[in-house]
């Protein structure tokens, strides 16, 4: 839709005013589970990235770390401290990131490629520790590392009896599962979300449980044949392959077999002599040619790591974006659009406003104005939704033509932190409705909005997604949030940004990059002051709505 686009805004006035309850409901998403393993088990509801998941203490704000509490997060019963000049903190099996994903799209919302680095070598030659090296060396939480050893096809029984004896060629281009292997990779390098298949080595078959991934600016993929198939080859932005001297490539398959997936010397060294040795010099080693950058001795090769890392930050820096101040100071004077629906200003609304607005309302009135505004805003939100003619008996024995959503599928998405204050309001009014979170804050140094976690229901697809938060100012976090959705295969006609107040500007950003989402709010202010706040606007609306204001006894 062009910004030119106009139409008539849309008013709703609601017949009355309505309060929620105090109480918080809990939430009604499914559990996470996260394994940081390479190998690890799915999510039942991703992270932003398949090792991401903050504890709840790591939401608050790094703005309020300055001047008052230094920030801590529990997991089990440990508690890490985290170091402000460090990205990550590691404990147990789960990783949190304290560094955000910058934003992956340009002002349209169209999305920027994530950089795809190929690893190909002989078997045991260092490919997953070259992998892992980059990883370190380019110092970024944002990077997904993907194994061609996922996608062995499944086996049959007759190939199930040959692996036993070690007489199936696992080395051979016919036992993975290439046409599978496209569409993950396809698909990541889109930035969408995937499910990859787990093998298991032991058992020579596929787990039932997938790994999800989600969200990386850096993709490596390793394997034996990562450069055999020329679709693959087109995805690759880099491709490296690790030369190792063959007895050390021996000698690693060895101690691995023998100590990892429980095979005996005899049926190891059969193995290599007969499949993986004649496989290598058929169909591994003739791919070299299509190397970029050839790493002799693997891992250990520091030169070689450091000159792929500064290519990595240099093609990393070409990508990047400066969102929020292009947002800022585009579509001034522009008509509202279509896609904007604005409850009527009745004298209710106006007075609700008077009351969240002003500086001197107490925490305790200020909390209790803001949602009965949410519950009007939320109830608009779903007015929106499709409807389908039905007719029901009353008690009194008349027929009744009403209508019914045609979709119980309603899911309720929170922009964290001030999003979250939404959430009481649409489980107030949608019976056992589902809630997603999404974390995203302003990077104190860059101005611009970063993604740290994201949990989603696995199905989200399948719904109507009602994406909240509390104020919109340049749209900024908002098309962040959507874009996230769209990542996650959520039409986008099917997602309504549901707010309380919105600066005209983060209007017009949102409309002109997603035209099929609705907005909803309660009132449009005209401008935003240098700080990306709305003028005249109601503040920090999560500072004053769960009191962490700055204080002067700090």
């Amino acid at each position: 839709m062009s910004v030119t686009q106009t139409k008539q805004i849309k008013f709703y006035s609601p017949a009355s005013s309505a309060s929620s309850d105090s109480d918080d409901r809990p939430d009604a998403t499914e559990p996470i589970a996260v394994d940081t393993s390479a190998m690890g088990s799915e999510l039942n509801c991703c992270p932003a990235s398949p090792t991401t998941v903050p504890a709840k203490s790591a939401l608050e704000s790094p703005m309020r770390r300055s001047g008052r509490r230094q920030r801590t997060t529990s997991i089990g019963n440990q508690t890490t401290t985290a170091n402000p000049s460090e990205g990550i903190i590691r404990s147990n099996n789960r990783t949190i990131y304290t560094a955000g994903r910058p934003p992956w799209y340009n002002c349209a919302g169209q999305q920027v490629e994530p950089f795809v680095i190929g690893i190909c070598g002989g078997s045991a030659s260092g490919k997953t520790t070259v992998a892992e090296k980059i990883i370190e060396s380019l110092d970024v939480p944002w990077v997904t590392l993907l194994s061609m050893d996922c996608f062995y096809k499944i086996l049959n029984e007759k190939q199930h009896e040959l692996a036993l004896i070690n007489e199936y060629n696992f080395d051979h281009p016919d036992a993975f599962d290439i046409d599978l292997l496209i569409d993950v990779l396809t698909k990541l390098k889109e930035g969408r979300k995937v499910e990859v298949p787990v093998y298991n080595f032991v058992t020579h078959g596929r787990e039932s449980q997938t790994k999800t991934m989600y969200g990386a600016n850096v993709i490596i993929f390793e394997g034996i044949l990562t450069f055999h198939s020329s679709e693959v080859l087109k995805l690759l932005d880099m491709k490296i392959f690790v030369d190792t001297d063959p007895d050390i490539r021996l000698a690693r398959r060895l101690k691995r077999d023998i100590s990892q997936r429980g095979r005996d010397l005899k049926g190891v060294l059969k193995q290599y002599l007969n499949m993986v040795k004649p496989s290598y010099a058929n169909y591994i080693a003739p791919t070299m040619a299509h190397a970029d950058i050839i790493v002799p001795r693997g891992g250990e090769n520091k030169v070689a790591i450091a000159l792929i890392v500064q290519h990595v930050h240099t093609q990393l820096q070409l990508r990047g974006f400066k969102l929020r101040e292009t947002l800022a100071n585009s579509y001034k004077d522009q008509p509202m659009p279509e896609s904007l629906h604005l409850l009527h200003p009745t004298p209710q609304i106006k007075g609700l406003h008077t009351f969240i607005r002003c500086k001197n309302t107490s925490r305790d009135e200020f909390i209790f104005y803001s949602k009965r505004l949410i519950r009007l805003v939320i109830e608009y939100a779903l007015s929106l939704f499709p409807f389908k003619a039905t007719c029901v008996e009353t008690p009194q024995g008349v027929f009744y033509e009403g209508k019914r959503m045609e979709s119980r599928k309603i899911c309720g998405v929170s922009i964290l932190r001030a999003g979250e204050t939404m959430e009481q309001a649409v489980c107030d009014v949608c019976k056992d409705i589902r809630i997603g979170k999404i974390l995203i804050q302003t990077n104190l140094k860059t101005g611009e909005p970063e993604l740290y976690y994201l949990r989603l229901p696995k199905d989200i697809k399948d719904f109507k997604v009602i994406l909240m938060d509390a104020t919109v100012a340049t749209g900024a976090a908002a098309m962040m949030a959507i874009r996230v959705l769209l990542d996650h295969d959520v039409p986008e006609q099917n997602i309504i940004l549901a707010s309380l107040l919105m600066a005209e500007i983060g209007v017009h950003s949102i409309a002109y990059a997603f035209p099929k989402v609705k907005i909803v709010t309660s009132a449009l202010d005209p401008e935003i002051n240098s700080k990306f706040y709305v003028i005249p606007g109601i503040g920090n609306f999560g500072d004053r709505y769960f009191g962490t204001e700055p204080s002067d006894e700090y």
